[in-house]
């Protein structure tokens, strides 16, 4: 890789014991940064700082659907560094299934963590990111820039996300901090676990990405890496698809 684009800047991610979250915890320290890793997850989040050998990390377990455990992850990156320059909203979880199926606290669930969980630590890191002049990255989704079939609670939540990230790019660009968004399609983690284990419904998303594949998390830590680096310095406000070419087709199956 070469690069060094995060030396001397501290970068937080939620969600990242595991898929897009440890992709770009890896890729950060590959770039020089010092680390405050969140997660629900405490011994996933022990094992990557373990693994991280060489980066300074600190991590800090709970869930972003709190907002005093938002606070507590901003506060332990001051009191470690002194200061955050990046905060990388990952942290997410899934839901498949109809408007009127199953328990409707699931639409409760999505909300808190994938909305709640990214405008609390926002707001949380808001001042520290003022200061630094620094960036966020909101981990959002396709679900996030239009619709999926079986998906309706988690497309609320990421158009949320997606339109949150705009208003804030607007508030924000006068005090330096600039705000944008990944917007992954299909993405092999344990998020997608229960899709995965249909090859059927795998093999159907497939077909309908251009380049004919999902991405692994490496293919969305480098497109989070530019959005916070130097280099998209005057990149704010976008919601950038990372998706293998899917809503470029508009999800259309190709032509056989």
């Amino acid at each position: 890789m070469g690069m060094a684009r995060f030396t001397d800047k501290v970068v937080v991610v939620t969600g990242a014991a595991s898929g897009i979250g440890e992709g770009a915890a890896r890729r950060f320290a590959a770039e020089g940064a010092s680390l405050v890793l969140n997660d629900r997850n405490a011994e996933g989040l022990e094992a990557l700082a373990a693994s991280l050998s060489g980066t300074p990390v600190e991590t800090v377990a709970g869930d972003v659907s709190r907002m005093a455990d938002c606070e507590a992850i901003v506060a332990r990156a001051l009191e470690r560094f002194g200061r955050l320059d990046v905060l990388v909203n990952n942290a997410g979880v899934d839901h498949l299934g109809k408007l009127d199926e199953g328990d409707f606290s699931a639409f409760t669930t999505v909300i808190e963590s994938d909305v709640y969980g990214v405008v609390q630590m926002s707001r949380a890191a808001i001042a520290p990111l003022r200061a630094a002049r620094g960036s966020i990255v909101n981990v959002s989704s396709v679900s996030g820039l239009g619709g999926d079939w079986n998906h309706s609670f988690y497309c609320a939540a990421k158009g949320a996300v997606t339109n949150f990230t705009r208003a804030l790019s607007l508030d924000e660009a006068k005090h330096g901090v600039r705000v944008n968004a990944v917007n992954p399609s299909l993405t092999y983690t344990g998020l997608t676990a229960g899709m995965q284990e249909q090859p059927d419904l795998i093999a159907e998303f497939e077909t309908r990405i251009p380049m004919g594949r999902g991405a692994q998390p490496d293919d969305i830590a480098g497109p989070i890496a530019f959005l916070a680096s130097e280099d998209a310095r005057f990149v704010t406000g976008v919601n950038l698809a990372v998706d293998g070419g899917l809503s470029a087709s508009n999800g259309q199956p190709p032509l056989r």
